[in-house]
């Protein structure tokens, strides 16, 4: 007999990713014409214009965009954390059966991916670049797919919603153990502690989602000091929040659905236009032929599709999983080069994988005309098949 649980969540969330991922694209299209425009240095200097407040105790004095990346991202991470949660307790991931095809579909989506990176790269300066293909970038991801509409089946499409977001996890765990330097002990003890506070907030089933974010708040503080990459606080933190499997909304949906369209349509693309202003230069065209540039497009475009395809053959072959209901191989090829969309998180992974600013810059160039490539394709492969079905 099957659960009553809540699905209003989930539909504001696509909802939500459609229009955000509109609004992602029109941020970057803006963001580039600034960057090669005479307002690319004003850009550049509010950027780089620090903000905060700083004393013997407490050191909070950043520049704009670390405040973005470092901060933002913090609420961006949190959201993720939320939705990975909430599919692990009623959605697609709540059971073996359920989650077991999604779940090795985004690692052989990740490892592929990666193995291609890294075998173009070994050896090279750019080597440390190795993850910034294996991410799926879930609002655009969804907002393309959406545009085909009844032409895939739900299933599809909650399928391609299920496996972005274990893509996400697995890149925050990447980040966490890879990205991560110059650990400090004492800084994570007081994160640790802030972190039981809210375990108890969870077991003494405090309903309030709002109070949760105040030791939140300390556990980003002290996680950014420690040397673990600050955004993997909002995970943290996200993973106290109660939640249920029945229709009654939980503590964890409300601030979920509270942060949907804030994180959508206000800090992903504030995020997107501060880290796509590239002024464009004749070395980033050749970076695009580079062992750095053919890595990320081959990961991404030939990578995500090989590595989702093969993994969810293998699984079918061996029962472990069936396709989604509706669905045909090239569907999965379909959602394979969707998730090759790789924007928000892999241009976050390029900005901690180099210290050279020219890599960040023709990673990032990479990134995005490799999305658009890889979009356009799962996009016309769908609507090609949806046509021949009918």
């Amino acid at each position: 007999m099957g659960r009553n649980i809540n699905l209003n969540v989930f539909k504001d969330f696509v909802k939500s990713n459609n229009f955000g991922g509109i609004l992602l694209f029109l941020c970057v299209i803006l963001s580039l014409v600034v960057a090669n425009s005479p307002m690319a240095k004003g850009l550049q200097d509010i950027l780089d214009t620090v903000i905060g407040f700083e004393n013997e105790a407490v050191h909070l004095n950043y520049s704009v965009s670390m405040w973005i990346n470092d901060g933002l991202m913090a609420v961006f991470f949190l959201l993720v954390g939320l939705e990975i949660k909430r599919e692990i307790v009623e959605g697609e991931l709540s059971s073996p059966k359920k989650a077991i095809m999604p779940i090795l579909c985004a690692i052989g989506g990740a490892l592929v991916p990666a193995a291609i990176f890294f075998a173009l790269n070994s050896g090279a300066e750019t080597a440390a670049g190795w993850a910034i293909p294996m991410a799926t970038d879930i609002a655009f991801a969804l907002a393309v797919i959406s545009l085909l509409d009844k032409r895939v089946p739900v299933s599809l499409k909650i399928f391609l919603a299920a496996l972005a977001i274990v893509d996400d996890l697995i890149a925050i765990l990447v980040i966490a153990f890879f990205y991560s330097s110059g650990i400090e002990l004492g800084y994570i003890g007081y994160a640790a502690a802030f972190m039981a506070i809210l375990i108890l907030m969870n077991r003494f089933s405090i309903k309030n989602p709002y109070l949760y974010l105040i030791p939140g708040v300390f556990v980003w503080y002290f996680i950014h000091h420690s040397g673990i990459h600050a955004t993997i606080a909002g995970v943290m933190v996200a993973m106290t929040l109660p939640t249920n499997d029945t229709s009654v909304e939980s503590p964890l949906e409300r601030l979920e659905h509270a942060l949907v369209k804030p994180v959508n349509f206000l800090i992903i693309p504030i995020f997107a236009f501060a880290n796509t202003n590239i002024t464009l230069q004749s070395e980033m065209l050749h970076g695009l032929t580079s062992p750095l540039g053919l890595g990320i497009f081959f990961g991404l475009l030939v990578g995500k599709p090989v590595g989702i395809f093969v993994t969810s053959w293998i699984c079918n072959r061996l029962g472990m999983g069936t396709l989604p209901e509706g669905s045909s191989w090239t569907h999965i090829i379909g959602v394979g080069l969707l998730a090759g969309i790789g924007f928000t998180m892999s241009i976050f992974i390029s900005i901690l994988s180099f210290n050279n600013p020219l890599f960040v810059s023709e990673a990032k160039l990479s990134v995005l005309l490799t999305s658009v490539v890889a979009g356009t394709a799962g996009y016309l492969l769908l609507k090609s098949n949806s046509k021949k079905s009918r």
